[in-house]
């Protein structure tokens, strides 16, 4: 199984995988190892590819229904069977993984330095623009300052072109926004910075351990599906937290 390192100095119980493209069944714009179930890639194949994802990491994932939101899902109390409308999870308990799905999008990972809680987000423009990362430290229940995040491969700002639209939500609300884009050539167009973005949002809500964010998946198309590189004909990745059964008392 072909994972992307998570490179952040988490508690020894926090688990994370992160996939690349590689490894899986699925073939053509989708190869080989998508993860969505809403591409229009054959159904068994994604299945068998979520299937080596479940038994290489040994945990029950909970795969979300995207829909560029802020609604946050506790999977301590979902069942096995419900697929909630969501961009972010948590949990606290053993046996299961909180994943989402990205091709552009910024996956966030959350957790604890001390307690045993951990968190994912899916930060397109439109949930960053919406509060998608305070919404999740807000259902989390724990001080902001005593959170870890690490920023997975997102698309990079010279390759996400946004309107004028784009830059006003964020703008209107922060000023310091306007450091996350850089004019265009064409009119009224912009590159847009979402890794500064959603560190901006980090920082104003007090999270100050921020790991990550280098690595714009539109760059390597042999590794990372890109929904805009690709013209919106590609799969995608996944990126999953959950809690260690064998790691036990916090020191």
């Amino acid at each position: 199984m072909n994972e992307w390192n998570v490179n952040w100095p988490a508690p020894r119980w926090v688990k994370t995988f992160a996939t690349t493209r590689q490894g899986g069944v699925s073939v053509g714009e989708f190869g080989s190892l998508n993860l969505g179930d809403h591409v229009h890639d054959n159904l068994q194949h994604v299945a068998l590819n979520r299937q080596r994802v479940e038994q290489y990491i040994q945990v029950t994932p909970y795969y979300l229904r995207q829909v560029h939101g802020t609604q946050v899902v506790n999977l301590d109390l979902l069942n096995t069977t419900s697929v909630p409308e969501a961009d972010a999870a948590f949990l606290t308990q053993q046996g299961r993984a909180a994943v989402v799905l990205t091709a552009d999008c910024m996956p966030i990972l959350f957790c604890h330095k001390k307690e045993k809680i951990v968190a994912v987000a899916h930060a397109g423009w439109r949930g960053l623009a919406k509060g998608v990362i305070g919404n999740t430290i807000k259902a989390m229940g724990v001080s902001a300052n005593d959170l870890m995040v690490w920023i997975g491969p997102t698309i990079g700002q010279q390759y996400f072109e946004v309107g004028e639209e784009v830059r006003d939500a964020f703008v209107m609300h922060r000023q310091e926004a306007h450091k996350a884009f850089i004019s265009s050539h064409a009119p009224h167009k912009w590159f847009a910075d979402l890794v500064l973005l959603a560190k901006q949002q980090l920082s104003e809500l007090g999270v100050n351990h921020i790991y990550g964010g280098e690595i714009c998946n539109y760059t390597y198309a042999d590794l990372f599906y890109s929904h805009r590189r690709d013209q919106g004909k590609t799969g995608r990745m996944g990126f999953y937290i959950w809690l260690d059964a064998e790691s036990e008392s916090v020191v």
